[in-house]
């Protein structure tokens, strides 16, 4: 009895090599661009630098007046927002917070300054000399000579966004009763977080009349 051959043919040798190098050459590139990313993705980092932290209460108000205020710089290779601002475990509301994220360098590298309560309750440092707006934060850095370097912000209505390398400088109002003027020269907890990124800060509460 005959036996029938197939007529079905197996992959010649060359196109089998071809196949196997065009498979290995593709995974290979697949591969390098995964890794690429991934290197990519983890040099780039969320940095952020809180400097110049002060903390203010008023002397002898007795529903516990108190201001703050932080130079923040994104110190990493992407934009952040600065979206908390605590203090004794209490959040500062964002609609307390006075940005002003167009500060010079010699501004920004000052000591934050309190130019005095403004007269009125829940004011702090309020300079017509450097605007009239009455929702207008505006405050003299130095409270020396001619005013030619002031402060000036809105109130908040949300985090603040920063750009690698950009800086701003934040006044910010605590909730009322947060301290009280027994705090006066005593260290207290400021957290400044954008997002994950930040630590604890002590401070040392100041008195002012």
């Amino acid at each position: 009895m005959n036996t029938k051959l197939s007529k079905n043919r197996a992959l010649s040798t060359v196109l089998t090599t071809v196949i196997i190098l065009v498979a290995s050459v593709v995974l290979g590139s697949g591969v390098v661009l995964y890794g690429a990313s991934l290197f990519q993705g983890g040099t780039q980092q969320e940095s952020i630098s809180v400097t110049g932290v002060k903390v203010w209460v008023h002397a002898t108000d007795a529903n516990g007046l108190a201001w703050g205020a932080a130079g923040v710089r994104n110190t990493g290779d992407k934009t952040v927002a600065i979206d908390k601002i605590q203090i004794r475990g209490a959040e500062v509301p964002f609609s307390q917070w006075y940005t002003d994220s167009t500060t010079s360098t010699a501004v920004f590298a000052q000591a934050h300054q309190h130019t005095g309560w403004s007269g009125v309750a829940g004011g702090i440092a309020k300079t017509d000399s450097c605007t009239t707006a009455t929702e207008t934060l505006a405050i003299d850095p130095d409270t020396s000579g001619a005013i030619t370097e002031c402060i000036a912000a809105n109130a908040g209505t949300g985090p603040v966004s920063l750009t690698p390398g950009s800086s701003a400088i934040i006044y910010f109002k605590l909730i009322n009763g947060t301290l009280s003027s027994l705090d006066s020269g005593v260290n207290t907890s400021v957290n400044i977080f954008a997002g994950k990124t930040g630590s604890p800060l002590s401070v040392t509460v100041e008195g002012k009349s």
